[in-house]
């Protein structure tokens, strides 16, 4: 189920230097870029001042710029323990490293021991009764699910399980991270419920989420839809 999105890199090469670039992937894993918000599905992924949004721009909720939170995530040791796991957990469900990473780092900022007033564990903040419906006969009956939830390898498998059956289900990665937030019982229509702090955590994953693939090779994109003015440029690759 593996959706390969393309690096904004590749896209803003072919915008004016001061154009915004709004984008959104649909469910068939077709990114979508276009010079404005065309619709309620499309999210600001390139500022309009033709340099890095990190420079002055904050990710929200966070205080710190993008830039230095993606050297944090580049080069901090908690971090970059954690990466084989969600390589591994990538080849295991089809969920990109790059969205485990942007996940974990609003869940919990890479806090293994993290657990939340609601009961939620670990890098990915799982409670124990989600866990059981991701977790196999075999694996509950090797160990309790709290354990598993406190080791960092079950705990990212089970989330990036989870992740997957969400947007198998739902059909679109922001619906999924929407249940994740607010419960998958509010996810209705197609549309992210009405709800701030849900609205808020869907746009911080997917900002950083767009962010830590401008990292990865760009080889990895099935296909690219320009749409409106942004089409005008070298062309669709």
């Amino acid at each position: 189920m593996r959706q390969a999105w393309l690096a904004l890199v590749l896209a803003a090469a072919a915008l004016p230097v001061r154009a915004e670039l709004w984008a959104y992937v649909d469910a068939a894993g077709v990114a979508h870029f276009a010079d404005r918000a065309l619709d309620s599905r499309y999210t600001p992924v390139l500022s309009g001042s033709g340099q890095d949004a990190a420079a002055g721009e904050h990710v929200p909720g966070k205080t710190m710029t993008r830039s230095k939170l993606l050297t944090w995530l580049e080069f901090a040791p908690e971090v970059k323990a954690v990466q084989p796991l969600l390589r591994e957990a990538e080849l295991a469900t089809g969920i990109d490293a790059e969205l485990l990473k942007a996940l974990i780092t609003v869940e919990s900022g890479y806090r293994r021991d993290s657990v939340s007033p609601r009961g939620a564990v670990g890098l990915m903040q799982i409670t124990p009764a989600t866990a059981e419906r991701y977790l196999t006969r075999e694996e509950v009956a090797h160990r309790p699910v709290d354990e598993h939830l406190r080791d960092a390898r079950s705990n990212v498998l089970i989330g990036a399980r989870m992740l997957a059956d969400l947007w198998r289900r739902l059909g679109g990665v922001d619906l999924a991270l929407a249940a994740w937030n607010a419960g998958e019982s509010r996810v209705r229509g197609g549309k992210l419920p009405a709800i701030d702090e849900t609205r808020s955590h869907v746009h911080m994953v997917l900002e950083l989420y767009w962010a830590l693939l401008q990292q990865r090779q760009l080889g990895r994109a099935r296909a690219l839809q320009l749409t409106g003015p942004t089409a005008a440029g070298p062309g669709t690759r």
